[in-house]
């Protein structure tokens, strides 16, 4: 059990039948007559959607630990996703609904960790931010350019805005819940923490 005043992102609560992964936690102070609550942010880990909830401060909450078990992205259809355990070679399915906006970025042979409760598997524990190749983009500006976008299209498919100094072949982050560029991975300094 967990008081709500000390939720915190990444903890798991079971309510009735539901397992709700904490995404924000925020205390409110309360006014006058009114006592202090505290609002969660939470996605449902079976469905993927979202709910925001409140709870008082003294509330005590059934919180849960998910098993997580790195595997390998096989391959995903048109409403589940395969993943892979290296070593006994099992194979498991997640619902496409459950894995989010998260299901855009899996490439075949990454590893991901993969949540189960009570051994039945849940959901993914994806990065926030991914790694990906811009594919296509108008040839870079350099002049007074940084805080203008253009549009660029990843190795994924997907059509994001980047700043004008972007190059096509280059690799920038992506926030996965928003699509939106962060910035860019600056190759030569890669090179230089591999020598």
């Amino acid at each position: 059990m967990v008081i709500a005043s000390q939720l915190r992102p990444g903890m798991v609560l079971k309510i009735g039948e539901d397992l709700l992964k904490v995404e924000e936690s925020t205390f409110h102070v309360g006014q006058g007559k009114m006592p202090g609550s505290v609002h969660a942010k939470l996605r449902n880990v079976r469905k993927g959607s979202f709910k925001e909830l409140r709870f008082r401060p003294e509330e005590r909450l059934e919180d849960i630990v998910l098993e997580k078990q790195v595997m390998e992205f096989l391959y995903s259809d048109s409403d589940s996703a395969t993943f892979m355990n290296p070593v006994t070679y099992d194979q498991v399915s997640i619902p496409l609904e459950a894995i989010g906006p998260a299901r855009k970025f899996l490439k075949p042979e990454m590893n991901i960790p993969v949540e189960s409760y009570e051994g039945e598997p849940v959901s993914i524990d994806f990065p926030p931010v991914v790694e990906v190749k811009v594919a296509t983009t108008a040839q870079p500006v350099h002049q007074q350019q940084d805080n203008t976008y253009k549009y660029a299209t990843l190795e994924n498919g997907l059509e994001i805005m980047v700043p004008q100094f972007i190059r096509p072949g280059e690799i920038v982050r992506i926030d996965v819940a928003t699509d939106k560029y962060v910035d860019r991975v600056r190759t030569d300094l890669k090179r230089s923490e591999k020598s």
